[in-house]
């Protein structure tokens, strides 16, 4: 049986508009498991990112609770959310926000001496292994404009997972990305989630929809469908673009 990571009861978000409410997120119930690798699709303007950025506690939810570790986030302080931002939650953009004039280990090192529970060798070691992970070693002490958008991003990952985070969020992470570098950055996210990285994302592109293993869709502030995936393999991928294909088009995508 999955262990429940978060859960949302409830979840509504409104904005004020013209005088009136609009309403963006529509008493949402969800349940995200340890290990899966979740995925948000739907049109746009649908609330995917809003449903993001409400579960993680970046943003307050207009009414309904979030869940995690027994703690309603929904209710926590700014303070205590900061914590669980350095610590249990980790998070990757679609604009990667590297700090210009740091190197790209400093960026990474900085986010980790964040974290008060380890120590600032434990940091510097595990910032080494990730950026051979990443295959970003050879530019480490590289500023963010002289690499491409794709390291840039494989340097955001790292900065995202430092201090080993229990949910990792992505807000359309290779939406600023060509081909070539979006691949290389779904197969780190895929290679994290097989070693137990919790993943959530948010995305719009087929190509990283196919790397869920649970995939839920969002229409008007409400999740309308659902459809459970096994772990992505690249020789089964056709198969499976036909299966998320064909059930997005039962959902009128």
């Amino acid at each position: 049986m999955k262990k429940t990571i978060l859960s949302a009861k409830g979840l509504c978000k409104s904005f004020a508009h013209n005088g009136g409410q609009l309403h963006i997120l529509s008493h949402i119930d969800l349940d995200l498991y340890q290990g899966d690798f979740t995925v948000i699709m739907g049109a746009s303007g649908s609330g995917k990112s809003t449903l993001l950025y409400s579960l993680s506690g970046m943003d307050r939810a207009t009414a309904g609770q979030v869940y995690y570790n027994e703690k309603n986030l929904a209710a926590a302080k700014e303070k205590e959310l900061s914590v669980l931002r350095h610590t249990d939650f980790g998070f990757i953009f679609q604009q990667m926000h590297l700090v210009s004039n740091l190197s790209l280990l400093e960026n990474v090192l900085v986010s980790g001496y964040l974290n008060k529970n380890t120590t600032a060798a434990e940091v510097k070691e595990r910032a080494e292994k990730l950026f051979t992970q990443m295959n970003i070693s050879h530019i480490k002490t590289h500023l963010p404009s002289q690499v491409s958008g794709g390291e840039q991003q494989r340097c955001a990952i790292a900065r995202a997972v430092i201090n080993n985070p229990k949910l990792l969020f992505a807000d359309e992470p290779t939406g600023a990305l060509n081909r070539k570098n979006t691949s290389e950055v779904l197969n780190l996210l895929t290679e994290l989630n097989s070693e137990g990285q919790s993943v959530l994302m948010v995305t719009h592109d087929m190509k990283a929809a196919l790397r869920a293993t649970r995939l839920l869709y969002l229409e008007d502030g409400k999740i309308t469908g659902e459809l459970e995936l096994p772990p992505y393999r690249k020789d089964e991928e056709k198969s499976r673009e036909t299966q998320v294909n064909a059930w997005l088009s039962s959902l009128e995508w």
